[in-house]
């Protein structure tokens, strides 16, 4: 069950995890233990504590060694690059990184592959190609699965806005793409606001949300659909119109879970989420990487799914386990 525990780790903080596997079984051709560092965007979201156990999970399984060192919130962008110069100067064995900037990193990227140290990529995309593989939801089928609901639950008519999340996450851009690009195809949809970020912290996407929902007249039928494409826009934007008394009043569909946000699914403040399988992402990113320093062929691009659930789907046993996964068997405490 996700929960608010007391292992965030800050950016001067890492966590290294040594799995108890075979001897020998996450080797290198010199028979010393690969060393991956994981690189989220952020260390407190929901989001990233589920990919954090993941990659616990392959770790253990696959017998190599992970170092697990982020920036504490999503738009430290210097000290992220900083995470991962450090890691390129100690010469870890490959880095698995999800950038807070598409152009941001790939300075840093580039200089890990002159190191000769690989690259995975995972949740967010990067421009260029010194990348060894991409590992993530399909971000824009994501975002037009958000549109293709919202359009249901307003009978194809109405007026809809989009809290974007922030400049340069290019993950959060694609699914903004796909969600307007659905709507759009809709000729009795209007979009009334497309243009205003939440940015990265749940306290700046509230301010947002409650000066776009004034603006917008959201009281007076202004807005009758909402889309949110990541855990803090999304819950930002809960605290907002639970304040303004319009939730459960205005359609509202988000991205992620965290424990808040399935209560309010529940409750009937928020008519869908968009759910990634974060914990899988975390797994399939550092077994990409080690099937890569073993001199296994991988893909360039990996789907890792997404699919919207609602209050009728969510006790679904499939449902269930991508919004409350048990990450205390991984991460302890």
């Amino acid at each position: 069950m996700i929960t608010r525990r007391n292992f965030v780790i800050g950016s001067g903080v890492s966590l290294v995890l040594t799995a108890c596997g075979g001897q020998g079984s996450g080797s290198g051709g010199g028979g010393k233990t690969l060393k991956i560092a994981v690189v989220p965007k952020g260390t407190t979201h929901e989001f990233w504590k589920a990919v954090h156990a993941g990659a616990v999970k392959a770790s253990k399984e696959l017998g190599v060694e992970i170092v697990w060192k982020g920036p504490l919130k999503e738009d430290d962008l210097k000290q992220q690059i900083e995470v991962v110069q450090s890691f390129v100067a100690q010469g870890v064995s490959g880095i698995v990184l999800a950038p807070l900037n598409d152009k941001g990193l790939v300075p840093a990227v580039n200089e890990a592959k002159q190191a000769n140290i690989p690259v995975v990529i995972f949740d967010s995309d990067l421009q260029g190609d010194a990348y060894t593989s991409f590992v993530a939801t399909d971000n824009v089928a994501a975002g037009k699965l958000a549109g293709e609901r919202m359009g249901k639950l307003l009978g194809g008519k109405g007026k809809v806005m989009v809290l974007r999340y922030q400049e340069g996450s290019a993950s959060t851009q694609l699914r903004e793409k796909g969600f307007l690009e659905a709507v759009k195809g809709m000729s009795e949809i209007q979009v009334v606001s497309d243009n205003q970020y939440g940015g990265a912290t749940t306290e700046s996407a509230f301010a947002a949300s409650e000066n776009l929902l004034v603006s917008l007249k959201a009281a007076e039928g202004g807005v009758n659909g909402i889309f949110c494409p990541n855990e803090s826009t999304t819950f930002g934007m809960l605290l907002a119109l639970e304040k303004s008394g319009l939730a459960g009043k205005v359609k509202f569909v988000g991205f992620d879970a965290s424990d808040k946000l399935v209560d309010g699914l529940n409750a009937g403040k928020i008519d869908g989420l968009v759910l990634q399988n974060p914990f899988r992402m975390g797994e399939l990113a550092v077994q990409t990487m080690t099937k890569h320093l073993k001199g296994e062929k991988v893909d360039k691009r990996i789907d890792t799914g997404a699919r919207v659930v609602d209050k009728e789907s969510m006790n679904d046993p499939e449902v269930k386990a991508l919004l409350k996964p048990d990450l205390t068997k991984w991460l302890g405490q």
